[in-house]
């Protein structure tokens, strides 16, 4: 074998592996990337074009599958988050300060403006189930979301986040089912690529809502906690694909719902579709049943990606810095109990934080492909990843992502720049 690694000797162990249940960090992935955001988003394109954009949405997935899969490997196999491979990388290079100042930017300073929309997210879900304000649920989100984050217990934190993403998945996917939609319309949209006149932004937008950054570098260091060096490299990569696998699947299953359900009741109808009002209008079809299916799935969106948000953020922003990533490393605290705060303010008096949202796309926009990039040629190298590298249907596939996220991070800019 080449390279400097000893693999046999540093990452296989004979300790008898645990044997948790099927899911683990990749649901804190789908956690992170279904959000408020992702529903809005989804209901929206389903209300304007129907069932066409289906098929977007099953590419996401894919390559969210394809780019998150890589991500774990690199964690297991390397023992470093991608922020941390990204420094160590890069050291003593421009553009290694540059990856490190892009990476704080996008995930530290991003996470903390989209983390108001989360806080809101989950209120308003509160507040259409008790009727009491949401800026009362928003304080209690962003006190519950700390208070399992400073616990430092990552099965603790990884139990709440599986349990709300259940939630999520029995709240949409029973919708999904009472609504009834077309079964051939349906196969039809995912299978068929087209876009309707006015959809090109709305695609990339459902695509822009699920392939994430922050996910590649919460889920490199995730599985490091999940699976220790102690345990078997085989059997924890094993385990970690169909981890990957199943989450993703369950997170596509859910946003293919939520897009489905809209397109089934509001398509044609030339109904106007925000988060506030989409139960309302799913009354007819549901009855009153309705006002608590969407506020259930809207409040498990909310938090869960309120709590995954700030976790992703602190697990970048540390292993860009050099600074330890443990949970009950007080740097690490820091930096998400600073986003947690930035958006539980914002979401409390009622404003979005317009300009630092608008920051945050355009550092993002750059920031896609370059993981994308920097990810792909990581899992290539010999040295590193020793007989873990990729494999040639590996790096078609990856090849294809990146020139993808290379277009949306263009088309992203673009549209801030505009």
């Amino acid at each position: 074998m080449c390279g400097a690694i000893d693999l046999k000797s540093d990452f296989t162990s004979t300790a008898k592996p645990r044997s948790p249940g099927p899911f683990g960090p990749g649901l804190l992935v789908t956690a992170a990337f279904i959000g408020p955001g992702t529903v809005t988003t989804a209901s929206v394109a389903g209300a304007s074009f129907g069932y066409a954009l289906l098929w977007a949405l099953l590419f996401s997935i894919i390559a969210t599958a394809v780019l998150q899969e890589m991500s774990a490997r690199l964690g297991l196999v390397t023992r470093m988050g991608l922020a941390q491979a990204l420094r160590e990388t890069f050291a003593g290079h421009w553009y290694g300060t540059a990856a490190v100042i892009l990476v704080v930017a996008a995930v530290g300073i991003g996470n903390a403006a989209y983390e108001a929309g989360n806080i809101t997210g989950a209120a308003l879900g509160l507040q259409g189930l008790s009727g009491i304000d949401g800026w009362v649920w928003s304080l209690l989100v962003g006190a519950a979301s700390a208070a399992l984050l400073f616990s430092g217990r990552y099965k603790m934190i990884e139990g709440v986040l599986i349990l709300l993403v259940l939630l999520m998945s029995t709240v949409f996917l029973l919708t999904f089912i009472m609504v009834r939609p077309s079964l051939n319309e349906f196969f039809g949209g995912l299978l068929r690529p087209s876009l309707p006149e006015g959809s090109l932004l709305t695609a990339i937008a459902l695509i822009g809502t699920t392939v994430v950054p922050y996910n590649l570098f919460l889920h490199s260091s995730a599985v490091q906690e999940k699976w220790p060096d102690s345990e078997a490299l085989d059997d924890s990569l094993r385990a970690a694909r169909v981890d990957t696998g199943l989450s993703i699947g369950l997170g596509g299953l859910i946003t293919l719902a939520i897009l489905t359900t809209a397109a089934a009741a509001f398509f044609g109808s030339g109904m106007a579709i925000s988060a506030a009002n989409i139960a309302v209008q799913l009354e007819p079809l549901l009855g009153s049943a309705s006002r608590y299916f969407f506020a259930l799935g809207l409040f498990a969106a909310g938090l869960s990606s309120a709590v995954a948000a700030p976790l992703a953020a602190a697990y970048a922003v540390s292993g860009a810095m050099g600074w330890d990533t443990s949970l009950a490393s007080w740097k690490f605290r820091s930096i998400w109990l600073a986003v947690l705060l930035c958006g539980t303010f914002f979401a409390v008096i009622g404003t979005k934080p317009l300009a630092a949202i608008l920051f945050a796309q355009a550092a993002n926009g750059f920031l896609l492909p370059v993981c994308a990039i920097f990810l792909l040629l990581m899992v290539n190298r010999k040295a590193a990843m020793g007989e873990y590298c990729n494999r040639l249907w590996s790096n078609l596939l990856g090849a294809i992502v990146v020139l993808v996220t290379l277009g949306l991070g263009g088309l992203k800019l673009y549209q801030v720049l505009l």
